[in-house]
């Protein structure tokens, strides 16, 4: 089987994805498989340097362009299996706003929220309801890129300006206080839990991807609260019709998990958060990226 390592891309988290790339092109069984680099630098890259003997796309990508269904809908055209959810569940899941909704629908807990497209849009009325501190973030975004912390109104502009310079649509979400963690699913059986400690005041993209930023490790929770998790986890798996795997990122208080987002394509190194959770399994890094290849192909 051929397989193409699909990284980088045109988002704001491409560096994050060329990381991930170059662990998958190197831990893929080359007694299985006959692996190559694809590097997107422009999006009609996929058309001129995918090739018509590619048996698997790999999506080694985040953020647009990569998690939000738009390069999914061309490999279905081009009748390429590629790793990960459909279209419709990596666009469901790329837009934060839509996702909450579907998960309010759902009687899953998630923090109140609002989108603005706009500073004229910004409604003080309605943030003072949700109250401070607060969350300004992008609406499509991930790794935490241009996310704000927000602890008065005289924040808001500034956060929701730098916002809309990489987004269309700003969030502004309540913050939850409490301990975040992140469930990792595989074609529907839910992976134990990872617990994740930031030095920072919450986990951005310093303390993601800098040295000795968090503290990430498996961790095994009271019964009652542990199956909290794993239900919320399973249902978010069926709500949103993802295959192959996805990360649902969570945070608890007062004993209650708060649902933050699903990633459809989370980071892919051997210390990112998955590959942690696999590994607790008895799961290698090379053996993880063959079950991902082989339920993605179901």
């Amino acid at each position: 089987m051929k397989i193409a390592v699909i990284m980088g891309g045109i988002s704001s988290e491409r560096e994050v994805s060329l990381n991930s790339g170059r662990e998958v092109y190197n831990n893929l069984d080359r007694n299985k498989y006959d692996v190559i680099k694809i590097v997107i630098d422009d999006k009609k890259d996929i058309f001129t340097k995918l090739t018509d003997d590619i048996d698997f796309a790999f999506l080694a990508l985040h953020g647009k362009f990569g998690e939000d269904g738009c390069i999914q809908s061309v490999l279905e055209t081009m009748d390429i299996p590629y790793s990960g959810c459909g279209p419709l569940s990596s666009g469901l899941c790329m837009d934060k706003n839509i996702t909450k909704t579907i998960l309010r629908h759902s009687n899953l807990p998630t923090a109140d929220w609002l989108v603005v497209k706009s500073a004229n849009e910004i409604n003080f009325n309605k943030i003072n309801e949700i109250g401070y501190p607060l969350f300004i973030k992008p609406n499509c975004g991930g790794s935490s890129v241009a996310t704000f912390l927000i602890k008065s109104e005289k924040e808001v502009l500034d956060a929701v300006t730098k916002v809309l310079e990489v987004d269309e649509c700003a969030m502004i979400e309540k913050y939850i206080p409490g301990e975040e963690y992140t469930s990792f699913i595989l074609n529907g059986e839910v992976f134990p839990t990872i617990s994740i400690k930031s030095t920072s005041e919450f986990f951005d993209y310093t303390s993601k991807y800098g040295e000795n930023g968090a503290k990430e490790e498996v961790v095994y929770l009271e019964k009652n609260i542990q199956s909290k998790i794993n239900e919320i986890s399973k249902t978010c798996w069926n709500i949103f019709n993802c295959k192959a795997y996805v990360r649902v990122d969570i945070i608890i208080s007062d004993n209650t998990p708060y649902v933050l987002e699903l990633n459809t394509l989370p980071g892919l190194t051997k210390t990112s958060l998955i590959p942690r959770s696999a590994a607790s399994r008895n799961i290698s890094f090379s053996e993880l990226l063959d079950k991902i290849i082989e339920y993605s192909m179901k």
